[in-house]
């Protein structure tokens, strides 16, 4: 599985364990709702900078967005 489709994965997955919208992680990341829908389909990679902004939305590391697999843990935090 190629590094977007973990990113697609684990953020659609956060984001839902946080019970946020697209628009309201969008919000609170100061990006855009369509770059966030883009994302979890695969359509466009992700800087750096929006990936910090996005992982301290949803309260986890950077590094966890990429992860293979998100462990029990984080989903389990994100509740």
């Amino acid at each position: 599985m190629s590094s977007r489709a973990h990113l697609a994965r684990n953020l659609r997955s956060l984001r839902s364990a946080c019970g946020l919208s697209q628009e309201a992680l969008a919000d609170a990341a100061g990006i855009d709702r369509t770059y966030v829908s883009a994302l979890e389909r695969q359509k466009y990679s992700v800087s750096i900078d929006r990936l910090d902004r996005l992982a301290a939305s949803l309260g986890v590391k950077p590094y966890t967005l990429l992860m293979d697999e998100l462990p029990d843990t984080v989903a389990d935090e994100q509740e």
